[in-house]
């Protein structure tokens, strides 16, 4: 099954053409979709539209760089939580770039996520960025029994294989269209691919064939097709194994 687990179908860039955007993501091939909220500002989007469609499935959260009135903000989703079905927390994370929020305050806001993912018994689409090893500490911490995917994966073997260990999926997508994206690549090549799923990050993320323009759910038929070719394997495999790991871990229902 294709499964594009991570693309924000509810941005505005989408309303002009968003049921075109649909069309074009199931003609290339995609099954499932997982739309994840960035900011409470954006819950109800998410939401309405996933009532729309039965291959649109939603996740709640509060993302470092969108969120920054932390109480209120976790007070609506700890309630949202409760008063909808989701099949995952997200996205969260941590992002330590310059500029971003303090970083004190996006840990306190990721650990109260991290103990809703454990209450809810629900798995995390975490955005991490810099902050790799302040992640998996956490996630040592708190050992969300359900685990997660670590959206747009950038960090290292070695941190790859502790994500693997605490039951987190690593997000594949448009960066291993771009040749000089050479560590990714090599990872995506070489990494157990039980450990991988596809994403797009709609409509962030282009592949470098539309560096121009903005990504689509449909463009993930063209990631698994990057990733069997970096692997030496059929597009079918690759679509077979990351569809399965996905839906196993979000417990997306059957096609």
């Amino acid at each position: 099954m294709l499964i594009d687990t991570h693309c924000h179908l509810d941005f505005p860039v989408f309303a002009a053409d968003r049921p075109g955007v649909l069309a074009r993501a199931r003609l290339a091939g995609v099954q499932r979709m997982v739309v994840p909220a960035v900011d409470v500002d954006n819950f109800q989007s998410v939401l309405a539209l996933c009532a729309e469609a039965s291959d649109l499935y939603p996740a709640l959260g509060l993302h470092p760089c969108f969120s920054h009135d932390a109480e209120p903000d976790l007070a609506t989703l700890t309630a949202a939580l409760v008063a909808h079905p989701v099949v995952a927390i997200g996205e969260a994370g941590l992002d330590y770039r310059p500029g971003q929020m303090a970083a004190d305050r996006q840990r306190a806001l990721l650990e109260r996520q991290l103990q809703l993912a454990c209450r809810h018994e629900l798995p995390l689409l975490l955005h991490v960025v810099k902050a790799h090893d302040q992640v998996l500490a956490l996630l040592r911490r708190y050992r969300p029994e359900r685990g997660g995917i670590i959206h747009a994966f950038s960090g290292s073997e070695q941190q790859a294989r502790a994500y693997a260990t605490l039951g987190f999926k690593l997000g594949i997508g448009g960066i291993i269209t771009h040749t000089r994206a050479r560590k990714q690549r090599r990872l995506a090549a070489e990494l157990p691919l039980e450990w991988l799923v596809l994403e797009t990050d709609a409509p962030d993320m282009p592949l470098a064939d539309y560096r121009d323009l903005p990504n689509e759910p449909a463009r993930v038929a063209e990631v698994a097709a990057v990733l069997a070719e970096l692997r030496g394997l059929s597009v079918a495999e690759v679509i077979r194994v990351t569809g399965s790991t996905a839906q196993q871990l979000l417990r997306l229902p059957p096609y």
